[in-house]
């Protein structure tokens, strides 16, 4: 799993680290991404993914310096101790609203006496062969745990959340945290865009990186990187298929029409 402490070391080091939202069953697409991306963010919240089909996603990222990190349905150590068997990286809670569900979601992801994780992993241990205390120290210490700011009560515990040991880091879902201001379907409403500023300034005073989960278009993902965003996740694998697509079309058509 020596691709796994690649995204932390990065942000660890300033870098800016890019990735894309993994919805597809088919491990390929993951395989064919890594080395062009920093990490992959395989969605089981609005995602039809089996434990079979993210085990094939994490396993695809060997060999490269890919990180794979894993965005579970939900807050629940049920859910997320077998993504963690399995050999994810770490993974992404969504919609935490307090510093206390944040410590849960850290406290799952680690071992005992940090946490509550049960112990069975089995990638991770390579089958077996790798277990006792420093197998479980190490994990403690590697495991990503990051969580979504997308509901203004978030916001308005930050500086508690950004303070919770364990935290690796955070991502902001633009969409929801519209939703949760009364501003549904508009994440470019100037409010959402000041609420997510804030955000990065608290990330900044903190010294936890802030990432964001939008879309695809490269100027965008730029500005966001001078006001702060530290790591992005580019659309997802269906939209950049189209976006290529329907940019190849449009040309082939457009000269078609002219010759």
């Amino acid at each position: 799993m020596k691709n796994h402490g690649e995204f932390r070391n990065k942000l660890r080091q300033g870098q800016v680290c890019l990735g894309t939202i993994i919805t597809f069953n088919d491990p390929t697409v993951t395989e064919a991404l890594c080395g062009l991306l920093d990490f992959v963010w395989i969605d089981m919240e609005h995602n039809a993914l089996t434990l079979d089909a993210v085990q094939g996603h994490v396993m695809a990222t060997n060999g490269s310096t890919t990180t794979p990190l894993v965005r579970v349905a939900w807050n629940d150590p049920v859910l997320i101790k077998p993504v963690l068997d399995i050999g994810a990286a770490g993974v992404i809670v969504p919609l935490v609203r307090s510093a206390d569900d944040v410590r849960r979601a850290v406290a799952a992801c680690l071992y005992p006496p940090a946490g509550i994780r049960g112990f069975g992993p089995r990638r991770p241990s390579n089958y077996g062969r790798d277990s006792g205390p420093e197998f479980c120290r190490a994990a403690n210490e590697n495991v990503v745990v990051i969580v979504q700011i997308e509901h203004i009560d978030a916001v308005n515990d930050l500086d508690a959340i950004l303070s919770v040991p364990g935290l690796t880091g955070v991502v902001i879902g633009p969409n929801d945290l519209a939703g949760s201001l009364g501003l549904i379907g508009q994440p470019n409403h100037p409010d959402v865009q000041a609420v997510i500023e804030r955000v990065i300034a608290g990330g900044r005073h903190h010294g936890v990186p802030v990432g964001l989960a939008t879309g695809d278009d490269p100027s965008a993902l730029s500005q966001w990187v001078q006001k702060g965003m530290q790591w992005l996740a580019m659309s997802n694998d269906v939209s950049l298929m189209l976006r290529s697509a329907m940019e190849v079309a449009g040309r082939v058509r457009g000269q078609a029409v002219g010759s």
